[in-house]
Formats: C-alpha cells, sequence, structure tokens
C-alpha cells in the first residue's frame, strides 16, 4: 500500500478563498485538505507556519494536522487546538544557549527585538532573566508590533535606538513574514553591520527572496541539531527544474538564478533562460544541499504519519480480511490517539517521540554566514550547544571559529572596557550593570583578575606591591639598637646618665665643701640619681617591644620623673624657707631643721604611684602593631592602652614642675653666693618647655617616630635638669676650687 499525499498551494495568503473553498457547494472535488463533503474519511494534514488559516479551521473540523514550523507554545493548548501536534522541538533551552554563546565570547552589551506577540513576549521575559543571572545586559530592547502601520509611525525610533546604541550584537527573536522582518530587512539597507544573532528560520542563505547579503556578514543562527539526510543532496543534485513549475521555477526563482531577460516586446516574457537542467552546476550558496530544520521536520512529519497509518493497518488487520482494506479511514479519535502517542526511529536513526516534543531540551548546532567574498552566502558550523553535558561543556565551539568569521579577532560588545588587575569596577548611579567606570583599589587592597567589583584586603602582616595587584610580606620594623637613630639615641642615654653618675661622684667627694652642703646634699643626691634612672628608662623605649618592657616605660618614666621633679620642688622649698622666714617661730624652725621639706618627695611620688596603679589595672600599655605609619612596614609599638591616663601622668608632672617653677621664680632673687633659687627657675622652664612642645609634635607622629619623641623628650628634659642645676656646681667644685670655702666668700664680702 503507498502513502499519497495531495499538495494544496496558492492559498497560504488568501483566507477568503478557503473560506469559499470550504462553503462551496457547487464543486464536485474538494481541493482543501481533510474536507470532503461526500464522504467523511479522516485524512492527516501536514502544514507550515504560513498555514494560519488551516490550523484555525481545525476548531470545526476534527482531523489531525502536523504542524511542521517552529514551535507554537499558542498550538500546545490542547482546548483551543486539540487536533493539532507540532513536530518541531519547543526552544526551552534557547535563551540559556544564546546567553551561554554571549559569555564565550564576552558580548556582555547586546539589543534585543522581538515581535509583539505572545512568543516574542515570552522568549523576553526567559532571556531577560537567564542574562540577569549571568551578567550580561540589555542595551535596548524594541517589540515590534504586528501591525504595519503602528510600525511604519515607530520605524524611524527603532532605526536611531539600534544606529545610536554602542551594542555589536544584536539578538532577533520572531516569526518571518511580520513586521520584524520588514524591519530587519530595512536596517540591512541603511547599512547597519551587527553581529545578527538569531534562529534558523532567519537563515538568510536558504530563503528565495532577493536582498543583499553583505550587511548581514555578521549573522549567527541556532539550528535544532539534526542528522544529515545523505539522499537530499543526490536529489537536489540530480533534480531537473522543469518538472517543478510551481514550486523552483517562479518567476523571482528563475530571474535571480538563472540571468534571464525581460524581452523588449513581452515584459510578460523572458528570454535567455534554460530551465531544462539540474541544480548541481549551481554554487552552493545558491540551493543549499543540507536539509533545512524546516525541511526535516517535515520529514519526520511524513514518517509520523506513515507509522500512524501502519499501526492502524496492523490493528486492522486482526478482524478484517486484507481484501476488505481500502486503505481509507474514518476514526479520527483512534488516528488522534495514535499520533500523539507515536515514537519512531526515523531512517537516520533518530529517535521521535511526539508526546514529548515540547517538553525537553532540543539540541542546537550553530551557524556563521561566511559572505567573503561578498554574496558568498556559506552556511559555516561554528559549534553546538547540548544541556544534556556538564556545565562547562554545553557550549562547544570550534577552534577553527577566527577562520570561518572571516577575520582574525573575534568582535567585542561590551558597555565598558575591561577593568584590568589592580582596578576595580565603580558603577554609576541608573546605568546598567555592566555599564562601570574602573578605579584604582585603595591602599593595601588589591585586584588580581580582570572585572572585579571589590578589591581583596591584605592580611595585616601583607601590603599592596604599588600595581596593587598582589599582595607583598610587611617587613618587622621598631626602634631598634641597629637603626642609626636608635643607635643615637641610645648612646646619649648612656653618655648622659655617665656624665649624671661622675657628676654624683663629685659630689659625693666634695660633700663636705660649702657649695655641697649649701644646696642640701641630700636632695642633690636623691635628684642626681632620680636624672640618671630617666636618662636610663629611656632604653626601655629602644629594642623589639615586650609586655614587660610596654609596662615598664611609662611607670618608670613616671614614677622617676615625678621623684626628680618632686626634689626640685623641695629644693625650692628649702630656700624660700631658709631666706624667708627671717622670725620664725618655734613651729617654722622645727619644720626647717627637721627637714619637712623631703616629705614633698614621697608624698607626690605617691600620687603618682596612685595614678600609675590606676592605669595599670583599668587600661595597661600593650604591645600593638602600626602598618599605616610606613609603606611596606609593619612597626611593633607600646600601646599605651589608656590615653587618659597616659595624660594625666604628663599633666601631674606638669602641674609639679609649674609649682616647682613658681616657688623658684619666687626665691629667684634672694641673697647668697650658693643660692641655687635662679638655676632650678631655669631647669623647670626648660622641663616645661620640652614637654609642652612635646605634646604637639607627639600626636602629628606615627611609628618609629613617635617613639623617638618621645625618647628625645626624656633625654632634653633630663639633660635640662642636669645641666642648668649641676653644672655651674661643677664649675665651681673642679674648675673654680678658689670660690668654694666661706673664708674667699667672707674676704669678698668684707671687700
Amino acid at each position: 500500500m503507498s502513502l499519497i499525499f495531495s499538495v494544496l498551494a496558492d492559498m497560504c495568503f488568501d483566507s477568503l478563498k478557503v473560506i469559499d473553498e470550504i462553503h462551496s457547494t457547487q464543486n464536485n472535488v474538494s481541493k482543501l485538505p481533510n474536507y470532503d463533503c461526500r464522504k467523511s474519511t479522516c485524512d492527516v494534514s501536514l502544514t507550515g507556519p504560513s498555514w494560519s488559516t488551516s490550523i484555525k479551521m481545525t476548531t470545526f473540523i476534527k482531523h489531525p494536522k502536523i504542524f511542521f514550523g517552529p514551535f507554537n507554545p499558542i498550538l500546545s493548548d490542547n482546548v483551543l487546538f486539540p487536533y493539532v501536534y507540532q513536530i518541531a522541538h519547543k526552544d526551552i533551552c534557547l535563551p540559556k544557549a544564546m546567553v551561554s554563546l554571549m559569555l564565550y565570547f564576552t558580548w556582555t552589551w547586546v539589543g534585543l527585538v522581538v515581535s509583539d506577540d505572545d512568543q516574542g513576549i515570552q522568549f523576553l521575559s526567559d532571556l531577560r532573566e537567564e542574562i540577569q543571572r549571568n551578567g550580561v545586559c540589555l542595551a535596548f530592547v524594541n517589540v515590534i508590533p504586528d501591525s504595519m502601520q503602528l510600525y511604519t509611525a515607530r520605524a524611524g525610533i527603532y532605526d536611531k535606538q539600534i544606529m545610536t546604541s554602542s551594542a555589536k550584537v544584536v539578538i532577533i527573536y520572531g516569526e518571518m513574514n511580520s513586521t520584524l522582518e520588514v524591519s530587519f530587512r530595512r536596517w540591512g539597507c541603511l547599512g547597519i553591520k551587527r553581529i545578527w544573532v538569531t534562529t534558523s528560520q532567519w537563515d538568510v542563505t536558504t530563503s528565495n527572496r532577493d536582498f543583499s547579503l553583505d550587511p548581514f556578514q555578521g549573522t549567527v543562527t541556532f539550528a535544532h541539531h539534526h542528522g544529515k539526510v545523505s539522499k537530499f543532496r543526490n536529489f537536489m543534485q540530480t533534480m531537473n527544474t522543469s518538472k517543478y513549475p510551481v514550486d523552483i521555477s517562479q518567476m523571482r526563482t528563475k530571474w535571480n538564478y538563472y540571468n534571464c531577460s525581460v524581452s523588449e516586446t513581452n515584459y510578460s516574457s523572458m528570454n535567455h533562460c534554460s530551465f531544462n537542467t539540474t541544480l548541481e552546476w549551481f554554487s552552493q550558496h545558491r540551493f543549499d544541499m543540507v536539509l533545512s530544520e524546516e525541511g526535516y521536520n517535515l520529514y519526520n512529519a511524513v514518517y509520523a504519519v506513515a507509522h500512524t497509518y501502519h499501526e492502524i493497518l496492523y490493528q486492522l488487520l486482526e478482524s478484517q480480511p486484507i481484501a476488505k482494506l481500502g486503505g481509507i479511514f474514518y476514526d479520527c479519535l483512534q488516528m488522534a490517539s495514535l499520533l500523539k502517542s507515536r515514537v519512531f526511529t526515523n531512517p537516520i536513526g533518530e529517535l521521535v517521540d511526539m508526546n514529548l516534543r515540547g517538553k525537553l531540551c532540543a539540541d542546537y548546532d550553530i551557524y556563521n554566514i561566511w559572505n567573503f567574498p561578498q554574496g558568498f552566502g556559506l552556511k559555516v558550523k561554528i559549534g553546538g550547544y547540548s544541556s544534556y553535558f556538564p556545565q562547562n561543556q554545553q557550549l562547544h565551539i570550534s577552534k577553527d571559529l577566527e577562520q570561518t568569521m572571516g577575520a582574525t579577532l573575534v568582535p567585542t560588545s561590551t558597555c565598558s572596557v575591561k577593568c584590568t588587575p589592580g582596578f576595580r569596577k565603580f558603577h554609576q548611579k541608573e546605568t546598567a550593570d555592566c555599564c562601570f567606570d574602573c578605579v584604582w583599589c585603595p591602599e593595601n587592597e588589591v585586584s588580581n583578575e580582570t572585572d572585579m567589583e571589590q578589591c581583596v584586603h591584605c592580611l595585616e602582616d601583607q601590603y599592596s606591591n604599588t600595581e596593587h595587584t598582589r599582595c607583598l610580606q610587611r617587613h618587622v620594623s621598631f626602634l631598634a639598637y641597629e637603626d642609626p637613630l636608635g643607635m643615637t639615641l641610645a648612646c646619649m642615654s648612656l653618655c648622659f646618665s655617665a656624665l649624671t653618675a661622675l657628676v654624683l661622684g663629685a659630689f659625693v667627694k666634695y660633700n663636705d665643701t660649702p657649695i655641697v652642703k649649701a644646696n642640701n646634699r641630700i636632695l642633690s643626691y636623691i635628684l642626681l640619681i632620680s636624672i640618671t634612672i630617666c636618662f636610663l628608662c629611656s632604653l626601655l623605649f629602644i629594642g623589639h617591644p615586650h609586655i614587660v618592657t610596654c609596662i615598664l616605660q611609662q611607670t618608670t618614666f613616671g614614677v622617676f620623673f615625678t621623684v626628680a621633679v618632686s626634689t626640685v620642688l623641695a629644693k625650692t622649698i628649702t630656700v624660700v624657707l631658709a631666706f624667708k622666714l627671717t622670725t620664725p617661730g618655734k613651729k617654722m624652725r622645727g619644720m626647717l631643721v627637721s627637714g619637712a621639706p623631703k616629705f614633698v618627695i614621697p608624698i607626690c611620688t605617691m600620687v603618682q604611684f596612685i595614678l600609675c596603679g590606676i592605669w595599670l589595672v583599668t587600661s595597661p600599655p600593650f604591645i600593638d602593631t602600626d602598618t599605616h605609619s610606613e609603606h611596606g612596614q609593619i612597626i611593633i609599638v607600646c600601646n599605651k592602652g589608656s590615653v587618659i591616663a597616659f595624660h594625666f601622668v604628663l599633666g601631674y608632672l606638669g602641674s609639679l614642675a609649674l609649682g616647682s617653677f613658681t616657688v623658684a621664680f619666687l626665691a629667684r632673687n634672694l641673697p647668697d653666693r650658693f643660692n641655687e633659687a635662679k638655676f632650678l627657675t631655669f631647669s623647670m622652664l626648660v622641663f616645661c618647655s620640652v614637654w609642652v612642645t612635646f605634646l604637639p609634635v607627639y600626636h602629628s607622629t606615627k611609628g618609629k617616630v613617635m617613639v623617638a619623641v618621645e625618647v628625645f623628650s626624656i633625654l632634653a628634659s633630663s639633660a635640662g635638669l642636669l645641666g642648668c642645676i649641676f653644672v655651674p656646681k661643677c664649675y665651681v667644685i673642679l674648675i673654680r676650687p678658689d670660690l668654694n670655702s666661706l673664708q674667699k666668700f667672707r674676704d669678698r664680702s668684707l671687700y
């Protein structure tokens, strides 16, 4: 038994003609598939994308129809179209496949043009969701209306938008034979050159329409993957065009492909044409020798019908003799049921499941039109996509892509240039995520990849290089004895302490001399010892800090400076009591004789002890690191813990020094050759000047310099006490001993 198909043409674009044929009672023979007024047979019709009228007729003509055009979601509605079956795959994974291609070529700034219908809007929604998930941005979205009148009114807006956009890649999705196709061809005529990413139905190399291929050199199409039908190529090469006057030998095809010319006397005839020939001599870009996607769908549709009829015949053989089978079937419900569940393997070995065509992700072949030289129009497969592979292997691009595209570099489509390592993205307000500026990473932050959103902080013991591309290990630093500054301060400390020890030795050796006795030997000894310790305590600030040295630095400094300043205060009080109390009472004389001023030292020192104790209990000093003062250095310093406590200690010292200065200033003009009030006044003036200057300088420096400033202040103030108080006495003791006698003093007084 043979399977016979009746072909009905020239009714695709004339809906009224179809309706007339349906309702005509004058014709004895029906020309419309699935409609026969003489008998109620059940035939299956195959219809393509332009058979919209035929599809609509299924609402009242309940005969099965197989739609072999691109998958249409509307036709999958079983309520509206219960007898329509689609052979094409649904483009479930097309948005993901296209976005994968964008990511592969780093096309992050693309335009989108869709038709204003259910398919276009659904594709727009799916694509927008996919690109947002993968960091691709839409430069513009053009929704082309179906109405030609409305499109004509807005055509200028669409043209300006695509021409002014910086996007070099444009995705096109929608039906052919629509205003979207008009817009597509219009952009070609305007010379707009973009990389057009679309589906196989927009494959201009297989279209028979007359247009220039040159503007569409960058067309990339996604076609459903299918095997090669080897017999089709042989058929196309050996086919005689004169035997197919309806399809191939149309007027436009003859004009374009057969080099025909119009007769000067009869414009309806063409001369110099040779139609009685095969297509083998045509170049590949004229007739594609590979079965198109729509042709492959039709190929599968024919086999689906054949397998369904075969199943029905097999069932009928069991109920009636072969002789009664006439090849005409009347049960459309049975036909529809079998057709819907039909699963078969076509002649090229691919499985076709009619029930799952709209539910499974299709595999795609990716083609590029190679249009060099001009008009060549060679369609080259550049890769493929399959969602059934692992995530990083779903998209496959041929290594020969650059050659097939006819260029040495793959075109780029980005809103902003890439941010190289060392920079990060900076997004402006109200701009797309793909549009950004590149700014340097901040200090101690790096970016070692392109297009990083945020720079990465280096660890505390690391710092960024000058290019901000990697973190380097910091060098540990502190005020060491090996450093020139540390060595200088240490030498000064040792020299001054040794000098103070020599002065103390001189005072001990000449303790019976008038100048030593007159200046209160015990207080002088205490002052010299405290000054020596003050010089030596500066060594605690030099070298690698430890928790013990950090605590001893501030407490030793505070306590022994308090001893030194309180000793000066005791000296000044003693001088004032000795010279101001000209008529002292018994009580005052007893205080002076008993050495009551000496009790100032332990009392003042005890107050400082209490302050330091509170400091150590509440917030003691600790080891800290400074990574900001010097680039590439980790400076180990002693953090004072409580800054308030530190300033309380300094403030207490300052108050003692100010009191000593005041008392000494009052006694500066008292008579006596050995009166040291003037020297005490000047020493306190130097002491206060040093520490008043210390505070602003100390707070304006960091790291090792800050430590050095504190050490220098300790040395300077201690040296001020030593120099102002004891240098004049040493001069008299060592250089002018003749002045260090009471007899000499009396002789000068008598003279």
